[in-house]
């Protein structure tokens, strides 16, 4: 018997999009440094030392705060070691693919998460999604097709490894959705930036370790930090709220992307990603839009 959750309260979602949009924004700052470092390390590297250096801060700030301590359940651990091995194996494989290809592109095909939570959540956790926010987050994906553009420059075997982190982050946030609130979000955020460290280190031994010049250690300083913040808000986010409502909020990551992409390595989107943007955002804030509206008023 799982432990089914109720329809979250309108407080939960606004807290879970909010929890969301900070994390989307931590993370793609940390993509930026990530590409930023790939220009001095390898990928193997850059994530080891990016997690050892996580998981140094973050079991400090569990130990603090008595996280380490509290009882977990064989049930809890299995969940969470099941989100450990998705967050790891993405990790790379996305890092991977920023390493070689546009920030803004790597980010759009990360934007088919909504589609792919919301119809997992109504699948497997029951969750109830109406037609119009069906319709609206389809319109959303028609968007990421159109920045994405199959078969063009962008579906490369980089984009294929987004593609397939997409599928394991699906199954990732799952994983959270199934753990008990008894389960600390740092301590969940904790044991995924150790798994990810461990994947890090396992390809170490094929790749030549690269010095640590200014440069590398300022895009380290600023992975490191956005990186704890988005970890931490990765895992509440998925914790409060209705799945199919904190998703769309994800489309943030995409914005921050553009911006970040044109001001820092200068890459400038076509007129199909723009378009792709506009759809995408219109499609996010129509579904924010529409669930105040059929949700009851507390």
């Amino acid at each position: 018997m799982t432990d089914a959750k109720l329809p979250a309260s309108a407080g939960a979602n606004r807290k879970g999009a909010a929890l969301m949009v900070g994390s989307m924004t931590a993370f793609t700052v940390n993509d930026a440094f990530m590409k930023a470092l790939g220009a001095e390390w390898s990928v193997s590297q850059a994530l080891f030392v990016r997690g050892a250096c996580v998981v140094v801060l973050m079991l400090g700030f569990a130990a603090a705060l008595g996280h380490l301590r509290r009882g977990i359940s064989a049930r809890d651990w299995r969940l969470m070691g099941f989100r450990t091995l998705c967050e790891s194996v993405a990790a790379l494989l996305f890092i991977g693919a920023i390493f070689n290809m546009p920030l803004a592109e790597a980010t759009a095909i990360l934007q088919t998460l909504p589609l792919t939570i919301t119809l997992a959540g109504a699948l497997i956790l029951g969750e109830k999604v109406g037609w119009r926010r069906w319709l609206a987050i389809l319109v959303g994906f028609v968007g990421v097709l159109f920045i994405v553009q199959p078969g063009g420059d962008g579906f490369s075997v980089y984009s294929l490894y987004a593609v397939t982190a997409v599928v394991l982050i699906t199954f990732r946030d799952m994983a959270s959705r199934q753990m008990s609130d008894r389960v600390p979000s740092l301590l969940v955020a904790l044991v995924g930036a150790v798994g990810v460290t461990i994947v890090g280190a396992m390809g170490l031994p094929a790749t030549a370790w690269a010095p640590f010049t200014p440069a590398a250690l300022f895009g380290l300083g600023g992975a490191v930090l956005t990186v704890a913040v988005a970890y931490v808000f990765s895992v509440a986010a998925m914790r409060f709220g209705d799945i199919g409502f904190v998703s769309p909020y994800r489309y943030t990551s995409l914005l921050v992307s553009l911006i970040l992409g044109i001001a820092i390595f200068n890459e400038v989107p076509g007129p199909l990603t723009i378009l792709g943007a506009l759809l995408i955002t219109a499609t996010g804030l129509y579904t924010l839009f529409r669930e105040n509206r059929v949700r009851p008023r507390a």
